[in-house]
């Protein structure tokens, strides 16, 4: 691995941790989904650098797009009772 590499999988992994303490904290269903979207994001980059570019291009196709689609639609579509 290259530095540029090692830098961008140090960077990734830290991008992981605070998308995941996010999307467990926030109260906000919309936003804890955003999070996860990130999560997957950051997920397919690192497929990426791992020389998987299949695994990757999954992750960002059903990672990104189509579990995020599913999640907003449904928390869209569910009465939400949160206290404030």
């Amino acid at each position: 691995m290259t530095n540029i590499e090692i830098i961008l999988t140090i960077v990734s992994l830290v991008l992981l941790i605070i998308a995941g303490f996010f999307a467990v904290q926030k109260k906000d269903l919309i936003h804890a989904v955003i999070a996860t979207s990130v999560i997957s994001l950051v997920l397919s980059l690192m497929f990426y650098l791992l020389q998987a570019p299949d695994v990757a291009l999954t992750e960002a196709a059903i990672g990104i797009a189509l579990s995020t689609i599913i999640f907003i639609i449904t928390v869209r579509n569910t009465k939400r009772f949160e206290d404030k």
